[in-house]
């Protein structure tokens, strides 16, 4: 059980008060009882006693806790100062290289952040710990829409405008502002710990990348890879400039279907189109339906545009959904990417109805300079007058806004550029067929097959100032368009003056070179050579095709290689409930104000240890709270050790113990045995995963070793061994201490426990690195920096099956144990009288050996092996194993009667619980109008209940036979 611990991967390990209220006091009421009662006899409550029993000695070694606050940045500082994150191209290593997703120069550290950068933090800490070349390369995106908004936005707070100050003067400001705001983003991922290589840090519109970006246009240009011409693109009428798809969010809106009829000519058919926007229909060129569709009359016939005097075709197409509304669509080529194609097909004309301002134009006639809602009621007014207003229908569907401003895109015919990317796409898509790009999971490599096969030219111009200026110029005699790497003076072809484009690039298409132009190209560094292509990219699979399919164009386009070897694509981060964070839902968690609570270690964990999720990952701050005390754990048992291993080396410096390289000397003790062959094979496992990029693998393997095994298991046994710091013998002094150890077995026990917490804090300090960094500071002799250690490998050497056999079976007894006293609710304080009957002599040996130390993981006033021919006593409960069996005498330690009713009771409430939860999760309405957060912890309820009340029922037959007994 994870009470009290926070919940690791397992979602369902969590506690029964996790957000169910008090509506289940009763139940829970008695999980925590039950805990409680486990735990007692395990890792949290004796590691906490054996703390306060050792404070004085160890409040000389090292704090209480840990103070994430205080200790965070003076050790991000010092690893920097260091020199810790510069990488150097003439360094001897495997190279190992990633760039950073650009954020935004106006952005602050939200939790896609903190996740993506985390996960590349992981990645280049083990790289360096393992000996690679390792380069992380940092910096931020120009972020053209959001920073000239934030810009603009402040100048109006000064009584200024943009077009007051003119295109010069802006970009000043603009300068101005990045120059003294821009840098907040990079100071925050300080704090989250990532080791990014600050002296490499890139900005897209520093002068190298923007010399790299000219050079890319002007190569695609010569090559007529890049043109200029009119072609439908994603509007937006408040920032007055086209944006790229991924601009462009979705929200579900109410809205209308209108049935509108397009008279027949001439006493020919009408025919009914269904719209959700009637007022285009001044920019329809024909009436597309599709060419089965027997609905529609056969034959080349036209019809009549409604409420004007044009005549336009109805044709046929194979794009028409026939199953959507009455199965004609209006087809509007100037203002909707699909009819653009349509047009195409069949030489449609594209009249544009609907102007940038969102107003309509002339070609309205009496509606001319409506703004385009405003149009939409008089024209549907107008229709309906008329009588060709058939019917109107409610609609939920997808509108796409401005992801800036939030305004409704108008698909708008506008001139633009455009990079022709369909022969750029196929060379991408060989890429990733031929495995010279991998994409992680590979289950998006269909999703990015089609979208790549499917790709259209991609608008790259932007109707901003702040930007890089397209470096093209046109020339106001003859019209000629020259595009250069150097500015000209004059048209090359009449000598006539030239006027600069004023458009900009899209960001997209600077950030597209990113893995190159960041290590220096287009010259031939030795950044480029030693690190390029670089090794992975990390980042959501939300932008896959907008970007990261952008970099393998170009990567391939430009330099002949690909840009990366791998394609990390990691979840996105939700709620608790799986929703979308937004300040309108107040569900936002900061992720700094978590870091400010819990630490930054915390932080890592919770996120790293979801991170294998398919497509969202649900973040808590309950969750982050969890692997705090993960922390604090891992704290307290070093805090242990130290408590320990400093008075011994103190006494003896010149002793068996080498701080940086701990004792390869083999242990005999058993404890000793299996705690380093499971530190052997966690080792080759967490490495194992961390090149797999299973990074929720990983910190499941180190979580569940610290606790399960090192604290719960190794330390508790250890405890006998080594006794109290500061006196002369491991006992106490009471009779039921265990005799004092051998002297040799106590210093064997102080160099494994040494070894063994130097290297789980090598393992663990990719994900922690902060408190890990701290801890091997506090091991005596330790020099120089945690992260410059080496990263624990497999040592098979080191597999012991013997002792993790003959432990399981060690633990097989307590664990029995544990499990009666909190099925039959045995108080803490009471001690039991365990038999132990064994069916080989290697395990009564073990029992023999090991009895003082289980029996205060049992809470047992001893342990004793029965007689090969004895029976299990007829008031005993206990379970078996393949090695044997292991009996808890009841009599005199419980009322029978008493846990009977006690039981019987729970029983009948857990099944009421039970009834009333299937009630609802089968009541229709509740299934479909309850929030599905909601549906799904009653879910949850149910399965707990159902758990609980098989161990109760189980617990209570038994409690029955032991009474007839």
């Amino acid at each position: 059980d994870d009470f009290g611990r926070g919940s690791s991967v397992p979602l369902s390990r969590k506690s029964c008060f996790g957000g169910w209220g008090l509506f289940f006091f009763p139940v829970s009421i008695f999980f925590f009882s039950r805990d409680f009662i486990l735990r007692s006899f395990s890792d949290a409550s004796r590691c906490d006693q054996t703390m306060s029993q050792t404070m004085s000695p160890a409040d000389e070694i090292i704090e209480k806790s840990f103070s994430h606050a205080e200790r965070s940045g003076p050790l991000y500082r010092a690893w920097d100062e260091a020199g810790l994150f510069r990488a150097d191209p003439d360094k001897p290593g495997k190279p190992f290289s990633i760039v950073i997703p650009p954020p935004n120069v106006t952005g602050s550290l939200h939790m896609g952040h903190a996740l993506d950068n985390t996960l590349q933090d992981m990645l280049v800490r083990y790289h360096r710990m393992r000996g690679d070349n390792t380069l992380w390369v940092p910096g931020t995106d120009h972020a053209g829409i959001a920073t000239q908004a934030v810009v603009e936005r402040h100048l109006k707070t000064l009584g200024l405008s943009r077009i007051e100050l003119g295109r010069e003067k802006f970009l000043e400001k603009v300068w101005e502002w990045k120059n003294e705001f821009g840098g907040k983003i990079t100071e925050q991922l300080k704090r989250l710990g990532a080791s990014l290589d600050w002296s490499r840090e890139r900005f897209t519109m520093d002068p190298g990348l923007s010399r790299a970006v000219r050079e890319v246009f002007v190569s695609l240009w010569e090559e007529d890879a890049i043109y200029r011409g009119n072609y439908v693109v994603n509007w937006c009428p408040n920032c007055q400039t086209a944006i790229s798809d991924i601009e462009v969010e979705r929200e579900d809106r109410d809205d209308f279907l209108y049935h509108v009829s397009y008279p027949g000519v001439d006493g020919g058919p009408s025919i009914t189109v269904a719209t959700t926007r009637p007022e285009t229909m001044f920019g329809d060129s024909a009436v597309a339906v599709h060419p089965d569709d027997k609905r529609h009359p056969s034959g080349d016939f036209s019809v009549s545009l409604p409420l004007t005097d044009r005549i336009i075709p109805v044709i046929r197409d194979p794009w028409v959904d026939p199953e959507f509304g009455t199965g004609a669509l209006k087809v509007t080529p100037a203002h909707d990417a699909n009819d653009w194609r349509i047009g195409e097909r069949h030489g449609l004309p594209k009249i544009v109805a609907i102007d940038k301002n969102a107003k309509l134009t002339a070609e309205a006639g009496p509606y001319e300079g409506l703004d385009r809602f405003e149009a939409r009621e008089r024209v549907k007014e107008d229709l309906d007058k008329l009588g060709l207003l058939v019917k109107v229908e409610p609609l939920l569907h997808a509108v796409g806004t401005c992801y800036r401003c939030k305004t409704p895109i108008e698909p708008l015919m506008s001139l633009q550029w455009f990079v022709r990317a369909k022969p750029l796409a196929e060379k991408a898509v060989e890429s990733v067929k031929k495995g010279e790009i991998k994409i992680i999971p590979d289950t998006w490599e269909t999703t990015f097959f089609n979208w790549m096969n499917d790709i259209r030219d991609w608008c790259v111009s932007r109707q901003l100032w702040w930007g890089h200026q397209i470096p093209a110029f046109h020339c106001d005699s003859c019209g000629e368009t020259v595009v250069a790497r150097e500015d000209p003076d004059r048209c090359p072809r009449c000598g006539g003056n030239l006027t600069r484009d004023p458009d900009v690039l899209d960001t997209w298409f600077s950030s597209a070179l990113w893995p190159f132009s960041t290590l220096g190209w287009p010259d031939k560094t030795k950044d480029l050579e030693k690190w390029y292509p670089t090794s992975a990219l990390v980042t959501g699979f939300d932008i896959l095709f907008f970007w990261v399919a952008r970099m393998m164009m170009m990567g391939l386009k430009m330099t002949g290689k690909v840009p990366f070897g791998k394609v990390i694509l990691h979840p996105l981060v939700r709620d608790a409930q799986g929703q979308k964070m937004s300040k309108s839902k107040g569900n936002v968690i900061d992720p700094l104000s978590l870091i400010d609570e819990h630490g930054a270690d915390a932080l890592r964990f919770a996120l790293c240890a979801q991170a294998g999720a398919a497509r969202d990952l649900k973040i808590s701050k309950d969750r982050v709270a969890g692997y705090a005390r993960f922390s604090n754990k891992l704290w307290n048992a070093c805090r242990f050790a130290l408590s320990h291993l400093v008075p011994a080396r103190a006494a003896n410096p010149a002793g068996d113990s080498n701080a940086d390289a701990p004792p390869i000397r083999p242990p005999t003790s058993l404890p000793d045995r299996w705690i380093r062959s499971r530190l052997a094979r966690v080792a080759g496992e967490c490495a194992a995963a961390m090149e797999e990029f299973r990074f929720d693998r990983y910190a499941d393997l180190v979580y569940h070793f610290v606790w399960d095994e090192l604290c719960d298991w190794y330390l508790e046994l250890a405890k006998p061994v080594l006794g109290i710091p500061g006196e002369s013998s491991p006992g106490s002094g009471n009779a039921s201490d265990p005799a004092p150890a051998d002297e040799t077995e106590r210093r064997e026990t102080l160099d494994n426990l040494e070894l063994v917490f130097r290297e789980t804090l090598a393992l663990l300090h990719p994900v922690m690195p902060f408190v890990t960094e701290e801890l091997h500071g506090k091991f005596p002799g330790s020099e120089g920096f945690l992260m410059t250690r080496p990263f624990p490998l497999e040592r098979p050497g080191e597999f012991d099956p013997t002792a993790e056999g003959e432990m399981a079976s060690l633990m097989d007894m307590v664990k029995g144990v544990r499990s009666v006293r909190a099925d039959f609710g045995i108080p803490p304080a009471a001690k039991v009288r365990p038999k132990v009957k064994a069916f080989g002599r290697e395990i009564k040996a073990l029992v023999e050996k090991y009895a003082p130390r289980i029996e205060k993981l049992m809470g047992a006033q001893s342990v004793e092996l029965a007689e090969d021919a004895e029976d299990k006593p007829g008031d005993a409960a206990g379970l078996i194993h393949d090695w044997g069996e292991v009996w808890v005498p009841l009599a005199g330690e419980i009322n029978l009667e008493a846990e009977k009713k006690r039981l019987a009771k729970e029983a009948e409430k857990l099944k009421k619980e039970i009834e009333r939860s299937k009630a609802k999760l089968g009541n229709p309405e509740y299934a479909e109008k309850a929030p599905p957060e909601v549906v799904e912890e009653t879910r949850e309820r149910l399965e707990a209940f159902e758990s609980r009340l098989g161990t109760v029922e189980r617990s209570l037959a038994l409690a029955e036979k032991l009474l007839k007994a």
